[in-house]
């Protein structure tokens, strides 16, 4: 691997999804178009609005010692198996903890804690409230549980930025590698929170699908007849090296890093403006020493929303043009919140590494205002110069990713 001294690759990458329990098995699932949407079956659920989901296909305490795990939230879980995967995939590398960091975003952190240690207050008393009721809700317990699990002193950080929290932890990242402050980072984003709360304030908001008769074909990025995005729960992490730290110890890489842009619109509490969108996609491609014409895949944060994917399209036409083939990847697993930007930095990565685009699900009809090529029918396959995966969020956050081809 020949290395420039500011490449950031990626050598690990690790994941447990709606699709899958993995990174195969979940880019497996992409690739074959299956959905990881199901009706909740919990009776809380009967009678409300919404009841559907995209849940875990494999359970986190499957696969951690059963004392850890009942002392962590099930987002601390996720992140810990993600992480562990991502840490195997990368080859443990042998790096001074004091050079190994850790940034793992989430939109809510601790909500399940949060919300069922109140029901048991409200209900028992003080006295049967869990003593480990602060470190399994606070937002920045997957990074701190990541970073005790790899023995990371560099730094335990959680961007918490709504639904571009994962990709913002990716960007931070890199940063700190190009800033000189670590050699390797893990870095993601995890979120837990299918529970009646969220779900009854999504569709007061009228934010959430509500197809329940048809939980597999909800969510429909771009289509004309959308109504919503479907709530998601999952965690994907990447190792990221300083490419020459990873070219010494002979590391295989997936893929480059190239380009980071993160923004904030300063516009609205929920609603999204295409300029702030627009300037986090040219920041990643000047970071990447790109063009709009070398970008020929995107990766869409296309939620399903009505008004969403429409700001999104407008903001990838002005920002990159409509030759690049688009998918959306949300159609399948659902909106993972804080790991959103994560999992869409995972298929950008594996579209890059395999040659292949995934299929966007449901799109049945077009919206007319959408110009974009959005892959449709089966994957697309071909070689890719280079892939953008985009993610944005409540409060108007805005995160960007630019991949490319391994060195």
């Amino acid at each position: 691997m020949n290395a420039d001294t500011n490449d950031v690759v990626v050598t690990g990458l690790g994941a447990t999804t709606p699709l899958g329990g993995d990174v195969a098995s979940t880019w497996s699932a992409m690739l074959a178009g299956e959905s990881g949407i199901s009706r909740i079956t919990e009776e809380w659920a009967d009678g409300f609005p919404v009841r559907i989901a995209g849940r875990l296909k494999a359970e986190p305490t499957e696969v951690l010692d059963r004392v850890q795990a009942r002392r962590m939230d099930r987002c601390e879980q996720i992140a810990l198996v993600a992480a562990r995967e991502a840490w195997a995939d990368a080859g443990r590398p042998d790096v001074d903890p004091e050079r190994l960091a850790v940034v793992i975003g989430t939109g809510t952190g601790g909500a399940l804690t949060l919300l069922g240690q109140d029901d048991i207050l409200e209900a028992s008393g003080v006295r049967r409230v869990s003593p480990h009721t602060v470190p399994m809700l606070m937002a920045n317990g997957p990074a701190a549980w990541v970073s005790i699990d790899l023995g990371a002193r560099a730094g335990a950080h959680t961007p918490v930025s709504a639904c571009a929290s994962g990709a913002e932890a990716i960007a931070m990242g890199m940063d700190l590698i190009r800033l000189g402050r670590a050699d390797v980072v893990v870095a993601g984003g995890t979120e837990a929170c299918v529970h009646p709360l969220p779900l009854a304030g999504f569709a007061q908001a009228k934010a959430h699908s509500r197809r329940n008769d048809e939980p597999q074909r909800a969510s429909r990025p771009f289509d004309v007849d959308r109504d919503g995005f479907v709530i998601g729960e999952g965690s994907t992490v990447v190792v990221l090296e300083r490419a020459e730290f990873a070219a010494a110890r002979a590391a295989r890489a997936h893929a480059t890093l190239a380009g980071a842009g993160v923004t904030s619109d300063a516009y609205h509490i929920t609603g999204a403006h295409a300029d702030g969108q627009i300037r986090a996609i040219r920041q990643a491609l000047t970071a990447a020493g790109l063009s709009p014409l070398d970008i020929e895949h995107v990766h869409a944060h296309a939620t399903s929303t009505p008004q969403g994917d429409l700001v999104e399209a407008e903001s990838i036409t002005e920002a990159i043009g409509t030759h690049p083939a688009v998918t959306a990847t949300k159609s399948m697993t659902g909106h993972l919140f804080g790991a959103a930007g994560a999992i869409g930095a995972l298929a950008a990565i594996l579209a890059v590494r395999d040659g292949v685009i995934p299929a966007t699900q449901n799109l049945d009809s077009l919206d007319p205002k959408v110009k974009l090529d959005i892959v449709t029918g089966g994957p697309r396959r071909g070689g890719l110069k280079a892939a953008l995966t985009n993610s944005f969020g409540f409060g108007g956050h805005n995160a960007s990713l630019v991949f490319t081809p391994a060195p």
